[in-house]
């Protein structure tokens, strides 16, 4: 990796959002083809298929930032630029292909109740499971239903200290067993520079026992842990990470990475291992001698959100937000990185691009998942659609 380049104020180039026109589509890479499979959604972001095969789409936007300030200007006006301050719709949306055809046949808006910042979704039994921006939420839910109307119940609080929310997201995923679900929870600050007191229980996943309802962290030292799915062929928990900024255009990577129970990730002390970042206030030597160095680079500030296994195992799917702090930009695709068995085995390969047009961003992929006949679906919140890839037929 680089030297480090510190700089008081990040880079700022920003890609302007824009839109798809008429019959417009990204690029699918060769072999592929992309076309809409829904679209008019509201700042769409995350995707969860149900057992039946309905897919439900988070329609969400992160809560206000109340910090006043300079820096705190900065930020909201590079977010405003981006596309990315759009109020929060607050609704699950639930799409349904009911002859497997590519084609949406029916939209329901799910669930509205309860929902603030909404955005990991899970299925456990007949429950149904919501990651709010400050707790988690269970539901009931029946097979087959189009809507849940019941208030909901809160089950876990999450930290939400300080008037900045910082990374709003908060993923969600079930242990293959059904008893436990981890929730990644991002930091507020880039390193720490706001007061150390809110970023308690933040930068990590937490594991919450569902008979118990007794939660704890699983992983630390992860500054924003975003995407979380199963390898299915060596059953260890992944997710996608993204690191920090204000070090250069090229430091530092974000990243996938197997995540081990207990294991510390270097976040806000060392990056990519022990890389050791002096910004933060205090020193924490002992925590960097055993930072654990992620599996897989993904590119700086790519913003890589979205991760999801191949149906068999051979790859993973990672949705790329795009830089706004980087040059030349970052991101703005779709990747998929080849696996042998436990690991990524090669380079990362452009699967779906065409999102950054200029100094345009027709769209921005977030959320990534297969539908039940296997199509990848791809949410993009700039352009308010959802994607469907699939092989071509010869």
């Amino acid at each position: 990796m680089p030297q480090p380049n510190e700089t008081l104020f990040p880079t700022v180039n920003t890609a302007e959002p824009g839109s798809w026109g008429e019959g417009e589509t990204p690029t699918a890479a060769p072999g592929f083809t992309v076309s809409e499979y829904a679209g008019g959604l509201d700042h769409p972001r995350w995707l969860y298929r149900l057992p039946n095969g309905d897919v439900l789409v988070a329609e969400t936007n992160g809560p206000p930032n109340e910090k006043s300030g300079f820096m705190a200007w900065i930020e909201k006006k590079i977010m405003s630029r981006a596309g990315a301050k759009v109020p929060s719709a607050n609704r699950i949306t639930l799409l349904r292909d009911a002859d497997g055809d590519g084609t949406v046949d029916a939209r329901h808006e799910f669930l509205t109740q309860g929902l603030a910042s909404p955005f990991g979704m899970a299925l456990v039994g007949d429950t149904f499971y919501v990651a709010n921006f400050a707790g988690l939420r269970a539901y009931p839910y029946e097979d087959g239903a189009t809507s849940i109307t019941d208030a909901g119940t809160d089950v876990l609080e999450f930290p939400t200290l300080g008037k900045n929310p910082g990374h709003w997201t908060r993923n969600l995923i079930a242990s293959p067993d059904g008893t436990k679900l981890y929730v990644a929870i991002g930091s507020v600050s880039n390193v720490m520079e706001e007061n150390p007191e809110v970023e308690e229980g933040r930068a990590r996943i937490i594991e919450y026992d569902i008979a118990t309802g007794a939660a704890r962290p699983y992983a630390t030292g992860l500054r924003n842990p975003v995407g979380m799915a199963w390898n299915p062929i060596s059953g260890e928990l992944w997710t996608a990470v993204n690191e920090r900024d204000r070090l250069g255009s090229d430091l530092v990577p974000d990243y996938m990475t197997s995540v081990k129970d207990g294991g510390f990730y270097g976040w806000p002390y060392s990056y990519y291992g022990q890389n050791v970042d002096d910004r933060p206030a205090d020193s924490q030597p002992e925590l960097i001698t055993r930072a654990i160095k992620p599996d897989y680079a993904l590119g700086p500030h790519t913003a890589s959100l979205g991760l999801a296994f191949t149906p068999k195992g051979g790859g993973a799917v990672v949705g790329q937000h795009g830089s706004w702090n980087r040059e030349p930009r970052s991101g703005y695709k779709v990747v998929y990185v080849p696996f042998d068995g436990a690991q990524p085995s090669g380079p990362p390969e452009d699967l779906l691009t065409g999102f950054l047009v200029g100094d345009i961003a027709k769209g921005r992929p977030v959320g990534v998942a297969f539908d039940e006949t296997g199509a990848l679906l791809v949410a993009d919140d700039v352009g308010n659609k959802i994607w469907r890839v699939v092989p071509k037929v010869n």
